[in-house]
């Protein structure tokens, strides 16, 4: 198989595990393209040997897997990368708690043991697309987790006019406003109160972040609607988060959100299930009492 490699440049003490994933790719004899900027890293500050590799820019590669050595971060920024060519992602976490790199590096062996021998699943995960003018956001206006509209600075609320298919929803008085697909429901939104989502529900979640009103809470609507967002602040200006990506707006600029015409094809071992990671993960439903 041949594999492309992206790995996080950030976290010099896991460089082992990324030594020990070139191990076991060696002795299956997989081919192997890495994203330019991480072997620099590896050869240049962290001086490991990587073997023979393509090494590419961007978007440049085809390969049967990519392999995300990193947290979910890192699985974001791969997935980005991959875009539409249809790749399935294995993400290793070497990060914290890994929802999307759920591969533990103790379980790199037996994880290719199992690709090599093609027994794997994998999940299709639902895209958001971003519409709007701003050039900055239409260079990668694609979000496997959610898009965010946040206040820009430490003042005072921003006022968010939403609707879905054209019809008016409700106007957020709050510090922003979450649009997560189910993939993202365990992620930014979680934290600001939103709902658990199963991966397959075909869903889109809209939670609000610190709104002005206690009887204002998050909704889940169908994944195939369009969701459009009108914003007023008083600095005339607002923050859009695309998967952590973000950049400033003008509150002229209108936001269409919708489901993109593609899916992030994740990498899953078998017998590996959302409900499992769901407790295991976030500890989901445990009595410490």
């Amino acid at each position: 198989m041949k594999f492309a490699l992206f790995g996080n440049s950030y976290q010099a003490k896991k460089c082992s595990h990324a030594e020990r994933l070139f191990e076991l790719l060696e002795r299956h004899g997989a081919e192997l393209c890495v994203s330019r900027e991480f072997y620099e890293f590896l050869e240049g500050q962290m001086h490991l040997h990587v073997p023979q590799a393509r090494l590419f820019d961007g978007s440049d590669f085809e390969a049967d897997m990519v392999i995300s050595i990193g947290g979910d971060g890192t699985f974001l920024k791969a997935a980005s990368r991959v875009g539409k060519k249809n790749i399935p992602i294995l993400g290793i976490n070497t990060g914290r708690l890994g929802f999307l790199a759920s591969i533990p590096p103790e379980e790199m062996e037996e994880a290719f043991s199992e690709i090599h021998a093609r027994r794997f699943d994998v999940e299709e995960r639902s895209v958001l697309q971003l519409r709007c003018d701003n050039p900055k956001l239409m260079e990668t206006p694609y979000a496997l987790n959610e898009i965010a509209v946040l206040k820009r600075d430490s003042s005072s609320m921003i006022t968010i006019r939403a609707y879905v298919n054209g019809e008016f929803l409700n106007t957020y008085q709050a510090d922003g406003l979450i649009v997560a697909t189910p993939t993202g429901s365990t992620a930014y939104s979680l934290s600001v109160g939103g709902p658990v989502i199963v991966p397959h529900s075909k869903t889109i979640a809209l939670t609000p972040v610190a709104p002005h009103s206690l009887n204002v809470r998050p909704i889940v609507i169908c994944d195939d609607w369009e969701v459009t967002l009108d914003v007023v602040s008083r600095s005339h200006n607002f923050l859009v988060a695309v998967d952590g990506r973000s950049a400033a707006c003008m509150e002229s600029t209108r936001l269409s959100i919708s489901r993109a015409d593609y899916t992030v094809k994740v990498v899953k071992r078998l017998d590996h299930h959302f409900f499992q990671t769901l407790r295991g993960k976030m500890m989901w439903g445990a009595d410490v009492r």
